[in-house]
């Protein structure tokens, strides 16, 4: 299938209701391996980060990562899931040359944590509840880069490289439950959850959650019934979308192509699918294999994982404040709206505000600058807000310059380019740059003659009582300080010369 052969969204869904489910795998922050004992570091040369027991060498023996099994048990507990008291691992059978062991060693019918729900909240205020089936414990694969043809997929390849650095560290599964009732917003509700899925798992500090990265990647599964009917079509699945935005495109693309199939008296294809960040399309991967096709059976060098009630209690202790409701207890301490908040949510800008606030700037002040400016340069730079080269103490140092009169809007915008360009703090930048107010009431009195005198056809019309004409000679006087004047001052000492109430 390709882009033409879609039916419009609307069309699509007159005929169908689509039901999804959600599978989003989340690599834990670990120092070490699932099950053994190797670095997970990021960045290290190919290969270097492995052993006998990630590589799968006869005779070697897997340790489980107790840290790996706590984090598991929060993560459960964060999405009100029941923790089992007994679970164990088991061997997932299929080939594929980035998985040593020719098996993963998962979760299947035992899983650590089960039945539990996500309460998102989408773009209207509206709260949708997710339900989730289980979150289990596996370890990744490791990395294939293959060589030659025009996609960088196998497809064409002259060869492919094989990096097993990753094979081994400790993932969490967590699969939704069939996700009915959603309609035409499904593919904004796979991207509510995804996004609050990330934050939590944040929150908990158990994954940096990086999605550009790899830490955390979705499999939007998809299918379409005829409205009115119970039963489910058959299902494709997009596999590894890594941001919100390609969540929400796959899930409205997939809607669009099963519809054109079905309309057209076609038969959707069980399938893996691959999607496209270009175009938003997805193409078709292999045949999707039914769970009894991996052959999984109980991992026999494993002892059973058996959580004792009162280190689950313990773990639940420990839980953060929770997304939703910080968010909810932030929007009521900034007095802000639902829509401003959902909004400084969509720019990742919650805890950037709150660390600003936190360094000593009021809220509105932290606001105004990471959505105004800074959200600005984020976005003409195409990266995260997070990632611009500047700290919410700087930030907050610039908004107090601003309060205390030593810098006023544009000045200050100018600092900010300062120290983004890599020129120093706030006030290194300032000094550099020569950039503080002019606040020396002769110079400013200077400027205002010189203004007054070159403006003489000006200065009568305020004399006659056109005081709106003054902000033509604060203009003048601004452009002559280079910005660097208070303008409130410099319209203060205009009228006080012409002789003029404000």
């Amino acid at each position: 299938m390709t882009v033409t052969d879609l039916v419009s969204y609307e069309d699509a869904l007159a005929t169908y209701d689509p039901v999804m489910g959600l599978e989003v795998h989340v690599e834990l922050g670990t120092n070490t391996k699932m099950f053994c004992g190797c670095s997970t570091a990021l960045g290290a040369d190919a290969n270097s980060q492995t052993c006998p027991t990630c590589l799968g060498m006869p005779g070697s023996l897997p340790v489980v990562n107790a840290i790996g099994v706590e984090s598991a048990i929060k993560i459960g507990l964060a999405l009100n899931c029941s923790i089992a008291e007994w679970c164990r691992f088991a061997r997932k059978n299929y080939f594929y040359p980035d998985m040593p062991k020719n098996f993963q060693t998962s979760q299947y019918d035992e899983p650590i944590a089960f039945d539990g729900y996500l309460d998102v909240q989408l773009e209207d205020g509206e709260i949708f509840r997710v339900h989730i089936e289980r979150a289990h414990m596996e370890e990744d694969t490791g990395k294939s880069t293959h060589i030659g043809g025009a996609t960088g997929r196998i497809q064409g390849a002259r060869h492919s490289l094989l990096d097993y650095n990753r094979a081994g560290i400790p993932l969490i599964e967590i699969v939704t439950k069939p996700i009915e009732g959603a309609g035409e917003r499904a593919p904004e509700v796979a991207k509510a959850y995804v996004a609050e899925l990330r934050e939590l798992i944040k929150a908990l500090g158990v994954s940096e959650a990086r999605m550009e990265q790899g830490q955390m990647r979705c499999d939007v599964n998809l299918s379409l019934r005829p409205n009115g009917t119970e039963t489910f079509g058959t299902r494709s699945e997009t596999k590894n979308v890594n941001s919100l935005r390609s969540v929400e495109r796959a899930a409205r693309f997939e809607i669009q192509r099963h519809a054109a199939v079905l309309s057209s008296g076609g038969t959707i294809i069980q399938e893996t699918r691959h999607f496209h960040e270009e175009d938003g399309s997805t193409t078709a991967g292999r045949i999707k294999d039914n769970a009894e096709d991996y052959r999984y059976f109980p991992e026999p060098d494993l002892v059973p994982v058996a959580p004792s009630r009162e280190w689950v209690e313990e773990l639940r202790a420990t839980l953060p404040e929770l997304p939703r409701v910080r968010r909810n207890r932030l929007r009521e301490e900034w007095g802000i709206s639902e829509h401003d908040m959902q909004s400084i949510l969509n720019a990742g800008a919650v805890d950037l505000i709150t660390a600003t606030v936190d360094a000593g700037a009021d809220s509105a002040s932290a606001r105004k600058w990471w959505m105004g400016e800074l959200a600005r340069r984020a976005n003409e730079d195409g990266v995260e807000l997070a990632a611009l080269p500047i700290t919410p103490e700087q930030v907050a140092r610039v908004a107090a310059l601003v309060a205390d009169g030593s810098l006023n809007d544009k000045l200050a915008r100018q600092t900010i380019e300062g120290v983004l360009a890599g020129e120093g703090d706030p006030d290194t930048v300032v000094e550099k740059r020569g950039l503080k107010v002019v606040s020396d009431e002769g110079a400013l009195g200077t400027a205002v003659d010189e203004a007054i005198a070159a403006n003489a056809g000006i200065a009568d019309k305020i004399r006659g009582g056109k005081v709106a004409a003054a902000g033509a000679l604060v203009g003048a006087v601004m452009k002559a300080t280079r910005g660097q004047a208070d303008a409130a001052r410099v319209r203060e000492l205009i009228l006080e010369k012409l002789g003029v109430e404000g």
